[in-house]
């Protein structure tokens, strides 16, 4: 059987509370006491229950982490960030897979809250008005990652999708391409955080640079592999001439590569594409793919660092944004 706590006391000839306050730090006892309980602690290999310890304390060292798809390139980058600056501070990450949409959300927090975690991080998740009071009840920090909300004030690390759309189609236009598609991620074209935001910058930098803005070239799918290869397919069956796709994710842009390769397209040569993330995938597509790098590790960090912050400071993080740059790789071609 395990030792308990009452195994310690009654090895160090001390009272349970004794046992309990020098394992919390507290004090109360001397010098002596506490190394003669350390002693027998670690002769008799004795382990704190960290949920108990939690409970009393009322500090479990212990973040939640909600997120859509934990199996996607793209939340794992910013997993890996957010697990590693834990472990670095001695804190434990408890992941919560809500499902697409953030089905499973509210469910979640609630159970957090039960497990009387120190902190939230909520993943691309569309903030309801239910899941906003939700998270205000617990009334502990939390952090918002690659996404935002316009409602509620609410704090979040992520990049300027806009912007950062802007630059994937400026850059395809300075490699002399003028016909240019987009593969959107906003599937109800209703999306005010990911979707909206990179059709605009999209749009917004056909307009600047003289370019006709046709709707017909736009293709709506949700972030997925497999939406990227229906999307890419309605694109070709279209009458409508295009020398480049933009695709608003990579796993999306390697859906497109994908029908490209069906259907004997040579990729650049006789077609240009860019995606949007800068995961892994990018790097293993065929052609490496050339994408938007959003820094998804960096994000994953800062969010990690903010939320520590807070709970030592009890001050309210800030938002912050952070910059977005263009990899190139081989998807590609300038046009003469």
């Amino acid at each position: 059987m395990k030792p308990t706590i009452k195994d310690v006391a009654r090895k160090a000839n001390v009272s349970v509370a004794t046992v309990s306050r020098i394992l919390n730090g507290l004090d109360g006892y001397s010098e002596e006491t506490k190394v003669k309980v350390l002693s027998v602690v670690e002769e008799l290999g004795y382990q704190r229950n960290a949920i108990a310890r939690g409970l009393v304390m009322k500090n479990t060292s212990t973040i939640g982490v909600l997120l859509p798809d934990v199996a996607t390139n793209f939340y794992a980058a910013i997993l890996n960030g957010i697990e590693d600056t834990a472990h670095q501070n001695d804190y434990s990450v408890v992941v919560c897979n809500t499902g697409v949409n953030g089905v499973r959300a509210l469910d979640y927090i609630k159970v957090l809250g039960e497990r009387q975690v120190d902190g939230i991080i909520i993943i691309s998740i569309n903030i309801t008005e239910e899941l906003y009071k939700a998270i205000e009840l617990l009334k502990i920090p939390y952090i918002l990652v690659s996404t935002m909300s316009f409602r509620f004030q609410m704090p979040y690390v992520k990049v300027d999708d806009q912007q950062a759309a802007y630059s994937a189609t400026q850059y395809l236009i300075k490699k002399g391409h003028k016909d240019i598609a987009m593969i959107s991620g906003d599937k109800d074209k209703t999306d005010p955080i990911a979707g909206k935001p990179r059709v605009n910058g999209y749009i917004q930098a056909l307009q600047d640079y003289g370019l006709k803005v046709n709707s017909k070239l736009i293709k709506y799918g949700d972030f997925s592999y497999e939406s990227g290869i229906k999307c890419m397919e309605e694109l070709l069956e279209e009458t409508e001439k295009f020398t480049a796709v933009f695709a608003a994710s990579d796993e999306m842009a390697v859906g497109a590569l994908s029908v490209a390769y069906q259907r004997k397209i040579i990729i650049p040569d006789e077609l240009s594409i860019i995606g949007y993330d800068n995961t892994k995938v990018a790097e293993m597509a065929i052609p490496p793919l050339t994408t938007v790098a959003q820094p998804l590790y960096e994000m994953g960090k800062k969010a990690m660092q903010k939320i520590l912050k807070t709970i030592e400071t009890n001050e309210k993080p800030e938002s912050t944004i952070l910059p977005h740059s263009i990899v190139e790789r081989s998807t590609v071609k300038q046009l003469t």
